[in-house]
């Protein structure tokens, strides 16, 4: 049997705001073609925890990204290593959709204005044409539906080559289609070379189709960590007080009426 490595080891993570620690010794490992979601209740630690392994905070413990140490490493490698897509927001400048996915190239491009090469250009286009988005690269960002700049947002991590992408609630204020269709995206994008996807969602439906691996997180504290397919039900009712299992049964049960009736074809 081949022993495979990790491609992200984040061992003991410990971190917070303002002397106050948010999250307790998290450690966890995702490996290559995977794809790992991070699940727990609001306020629990989870975007704190992407910050972290993306080295945008102070933490103690350590992350192991593709063999190096995030905390030693310059900036510019960790750039082109891990690349972040936050949660969607209304603040954004009126950049064109293909000026903002060259964004995503800035840790490749040299001298002080940032010269864009020939390289530069068609890996934006291919990620412009991965996420569907290719028509849109001359409208306005500030003129997109949310579905849309989702697709953008998702060009440009692409777009920045990175081995590990990090996403904070990516399918938030998104229609069903659109949700899915992200997914299948990111689902195509992992299955090539050494790249890992660690997600935050707050759907669990998506979570369990979507992932290979969940982390649940209460209280800034991993009380689960496992694969989908050895998943507790039990542990994910007392994190969310709630039987979360009837509740998906119950829907499902709508779902057959409706289709029993003819509602669904």
């Amino acid at each position: 049997m081949i022993e495979r490595n990790p491609i992200l080891s984040v061992k003991g993570i410990s971190c917070g705001y303002r002397n106050t620690e948010i999250l307790h010794g998290i450690s966890f490992e995702v490996f290559p073609n995977e794809k790992l979601c991070i699940l727990g209740p609001n306020g629990c630690g989870k975007t704190t925890l992407l910050r972290a392994i993306a080295n945008m905070i102070p933490f103690t413990g350590e992350v192991i990204a593709c063999d190096f140490s995030v905390q030693k490493a310059q900036r510019i490698k960790v750039a082109k290593t891990i690349s972040l897509m936050s949660q969607m927001n209304s603040l954004y400048f009126p950049y064109s959709v293909y000026e903002t996915v060259m964004m995503g190239r800035y840790a490749y491009q040299k001298g002080i204005f940032g010269t864009k090469n020939a390289e530069d250009k068609k890996i934006v286009e291919e990620s412009l044409r991965q996420t569907k988005a290719w028509e849109l690269k001359d409208r306005l960002i500030t003129e997109l539906s949310g579905g849309q700049l989702q697709r953008v947002m998702l060009a440009r991590v692409f777009a920045q080559s990175p081995n590990i992408i990090l996403l904070d609630e990516p399918t938030n204020h998104l229609d069903l289609k659109y949700q899915i269709e992200l997914m299948e995206y990111l689902n195509e994008w992992v299955k090539k070379g050494q790249r890992c996807v660690v997600s935050v969602l707050h759907d669990i439906n998506l979570a369990l189709n979507f992932s290979d691996k969940i982390l649940l997180i209460e209280d800034g504290k991993s009380v689960m960590n496992t694969s989908v397919k050895e998943f507790s039900l039990s542990i994910l009712n007392e994190v969310y007080e709630m039987d979360i299992g009837n509740y998906m049964k119950t829907s499902l049960k709508k779902w057959n009426v409706l289709e029993k009736n003819g509602a669904i074809r």
